[in-house]
């Protein structure tokens, strides 16, 4: 990177300030001496036992889950505050009670485990005591880890439960009583233990430490350097750049604020100076970033949750995630791209660029994330996918010496990978309560009986009560989803706005596959980051470009209408997710659906091969939307428009091109 660069560049402080104003898992205390070892030694135990229970076999469901539970209660309570503004440097004496009843909580199913197993009727007094504080642990944990909005929705849906019979119309149930339901939140696998907080206590763990690995490689700064050097000279350059860098890392990040303030530190600085509007600057990284959550292999740790909840094999999802990811930056891409050409920006000064040989040199750095694929699609099982990884990046970061993974770095990398599994665990263990709650009410039956039913009093035609399902559940996934992590947002969308995609099926007699469904809500709940009002990773960008944060949003919003399209096109037609269908059917869908993407950036951004006013505009977004949509006749059409418009762009431009030249002449 050039001294330039470097200069543009926030500093590690900077970073960390604005990570955590705008990220709950990064805010955490700084601690040092004997305290600070002893999190250190209990991170690395954290690791060392999933490690050993995913070479080795897994304990049984409950003493896997809640020693995973516990590691992490404990570690949050002594790493984050209870306040933002808490002290840093020293734990309070209540976070050492909570550490002491999070030991008590968490040990008892592995100490009574007999006992608790072959237990028939009610649960104990003390049980009932154990059980109250495992939920009360459990909600404050995720508070400090992942932040109030799903505190609130999981003591939402706890209320719910308990009031039932008190709720109008459909919602109304019997109502569980308080010992029903601690019963059902952690003494059975329908709640806390349940399936989100398997997934994290296997899959998800394994995978953040094979992140963690790799990051002590230096791939972070190579995914900026590789983007750099094949993006930073086109037209527009910084912002190519952050759209290239935000998909790498998408492919091992799982957080969009993450991501932002990684990637953006150096992108951003560099958009302004090349002349972007610092709240398009913002937009791009923000758009980006987020995107990098559907981004296969990992898309934010959320594929490893759908195993689970869909039933569906992981390459299955991985590979459905590729045409949808693949339209999602083009969008970006080309939108920055007409953006770049409508202020006339060009790319970086050469001596901006790092040396591609150099660059090149290292392209050895992104096989562990190769190797991780190629093991998946051998049939390898995801433990020992994410196992195989982290021993294929060590031996790559031999090398060379800059990338070495020393023996001070692998043990940095384990504390890291426990570090980065306490929000997600304490994030499934609060979702497992929303979970639990909604399979003993039925409440996401209800819910989505309930919006299939709106659609069809407002609308008699099929495809428009569709349409209008579709609509609801998306306005449904975004609110969700708004301020939660990717793990969390699955599992929250998932659980509630899900149902009423898969009663179509029912009720409209329609044929939509139940992963197209999930990613549908996931779509959804991922672009609740950049949709205003609350847009984390909008507001984390303009942390660093200084811009207004509702216009960030907006733009970003914008920029990542892929996202907004996409869901719906692969609900009607599952060929995008490459179901069912062909490789010539695939190739057609995504040169059709790239070809539309282009007529669409055209049209928002308002340039093409010149400026177009607004019933070019407009055409043009109707173009996209026809080339996108994957049927024959719409193709054809959607292809004569965007035919007609480019020939009338080439007309135009020739006969502006002859009426200067006659002006200079006659002048």
């Amino acid at each position: 990177m050039t001294e330039k660069l470097d200069k543009d560049q926030l500093s590690a402080e900077e970073q960390d300030a604005i990570m955590q104003k705008y990220d709950a898992e990064a805010r955490t205390r700084n601690l040092t001496g004997k305290i600070g070892m002893t999190v250190f030694v209990i991170m690395l135990a954290f690791s060392l036992f999933q490690i050993y229970t995913g070479a080795f076999g897994q304990y049984t469901a409950y003493i896997q889950r809640t020693v995973h539970l516990g590691f992490a209660l404990v570690l949050i309570f002594l790493l984050f505050p209870a306040r933002k503004k808490g002290n840093n440097r020293k734990i309070a004496w209540y976070d050492c009670l909570l550490v002491s009843l999070s030991i008590l909580v968490c040990g008892y199913w592995p100490l009574f485990y007999d006992t608790l197993v072959q237990q028939i009727g009610g649960i104990s007094g003390a049980q009932l005591i154990i059980g109250g504080l495992a939920i009360l642990l459990v909600l404050e944990a995720s508070r400090r880890a992942v932040g109030l909005p799903i505190t609130i929705i999981a003591v939402a849906f706890m209320l719910y439960a308990l009031f039932g019979q008190y709720m109008p119309g459909m919602l109304a149930h019997r109502g569980l009583s308080l010992e029903q339901l601690i019963d059902s939140m952690f003494f059975t696998t329908e709640g806390i233990l349940g399936t989100p907080l398997q997934v994290s206590s296997t899959y998800i763990f394994l995978f953040l430490l094979f992140g963690a690995f790799l990051v002590q490689t230096g791939v972070g700064n190579y995914f900026n350097d590789l983007a750099i050097a094949i993006a930073g000279r086109r037209i527009g350059g910084p912002a190519k750049v952050a759209i290239f860098s935000s998909a790498l890392e998408g492919t091992i990040s799982g957080s969009s604020v993450a991501n932002v303030v990684q990637s953006g530190s150096y992108t951003i600085p560099m958009m302004k100076r090349l002349g972007y509007h610092k709240n398009f600057a913002g937009a791009v990284e923000a758009a980006a970033s987020t995107g990098g959550q559907i981004m296969p292999p990992v898309m934010g740790a959320a594929a490893f949750l759908m195993v689970e909840f869909a039933g569906v094999p992981y390459w299955e999802i991985a590979k459905a995630a590729v045409i949808p990811a693949i339209l999602y930056f083009t969008g970006i891409w080309i939108m920055t791209h007409f953006e770049a050409k409508r202020l006339g920006l060009l790319g970086l000064p050469k001596e901006d660029i790092p040396s591609k040989r150099e660059v090149a040199k290292k392209l050895y750095l992104l096989s562990p994330i190769l190797a991780i694929i190629i093991f998946l699609s051998l049939g390898f099982s995801i433990e020992r996918a994410a196992l195989y990884g982290i021993l294929f990046t060590i031996i790559v970061s031999l090398f060379r010496k800059d990338t070495r993974i020393t023996p001070g770095k692998f043990l940095f990398a384990l504390t890291e990978g426990a570090r980065a599994a306490l929000g997600v665990a304490a994030a499934t263990a609060c979702a497992g309560i929303i979970v639990g709650v909604v399979t003993k009410t039925g409440l996401g039956l209800k819910l989505g009986n309930g919006l299939v039913d709106l659609a069809a009093t407002i609308a008699s035609s099929a495809e428009i009560q569709l349409m209008l399902t579709l609509f609801f559940t998306m306005v449904t996934s975004i609110i969700l989803g708004m301020g939660s992590p990717t793990t969390a947002n699955y599992i929250i969308t998932s659980t509630i706005a899900l149902p009423a995609i898969l009663a179509l099926n029912d009720q409209l007699e329609v044929a939509i596959p139940v992963l197209a469904g999930h990613m549908f809500v996931f779509y959804f709940g991922i672009v609740a980051d950049i949709t205003p009002p609350v847009a984390l990773a909008a507001f984390a960008a303009t942390g660093i470009s200084g811009g207004e944060p509702i216009r960030t949003g907006v733009n970003a919003t914008k920029l990542a209408v892929a996202a907004f399209i996409i869901p719906y096109m692969f609900v009607m037609q599952p060929q995008l997710l490459m179901i069912d269908t062909t490789f010539l059917e695939v190739s057609w869908i995504l040169i059709t659906a790239i070809t539309g993407m282009v007529a669409i950036g055209a049209g928002l951004i308002g340039y093409w091969y010149r400026r177009i006013n607004w019933i070019e505009r407009i055409i043009a977004v109707i173009a996209g939307l026809l080339l996108i949509y994957p049927e024959g006749f719409s193709d054809l059409i959607g292809l004569a428009a965007f035919i007609a418009m480019v020939a009338w762009q080439f007309i135009n431009k020739r006969d502006n091109n002859s009426k200067g030249e006659l002006q200079k002449a006659s002048g």
